[in-house]
């Protein structure tokens, strides 16, 4: 399941995206039009600006955008970024984990092509895509 967070970041990336060459959103405004409490849409700007996803300026003018184009984002990596990897279970989420029934599961081939498919969705779609 996308937790609050992960739709949330989702959310405050197509607002940018709306707002994409107009300068720096304020995250007050962000938090108002998404009806968001603008604390908690800190903690998830700041991860946001962590992995480089967006820039952000301080005082008058200040604010939140983009660092690359709408299109050049993918709604998995934003996900991702949120949530931590979106497989669905233990054995394909961590390459190092060393499952004693990889070579015997009856299940594996089934999780891995449910794992593909939700990868292939969420890498597939654009940041632009949804502004609709």
């Amino acid at each position: 399941m996308i937790s609050t967070r992960g739709r949330y970041a989702l959310r405050v990336m197509i607002e940018l995206a709306e707002h994409a060459g107009e300068g720096c959103v304020p995250l007050k405004d962000i938090a108002s039009r998404q009806d968001i409490s603008k604390k908690y849409l800190e903690l998830i700007v700041r991860d946001l600006v962590r992995a480089g996803l967006v820039v952000g300026a301080s005082g008058r003018g200040g604010g939140y955008q983009l660092c690359r184009a709408p299109s050049e984002y993918t709604v998995g990596e934003i996900l991702e970024l949120m949530e931590g990897s979106l497989s669905c279970v233990a054995c394909l989420k961590d390459a190092e984990y060393d499952c004693p029934r990889r070579s015997i599961c009856k299940t594996l081939p089934m999780w891995t092509e449910y794992d593909a498919l939700v990868r292939d969705f969420f890498f597939g779609k654009r940041l632009s895509d949804l502004l609709g």
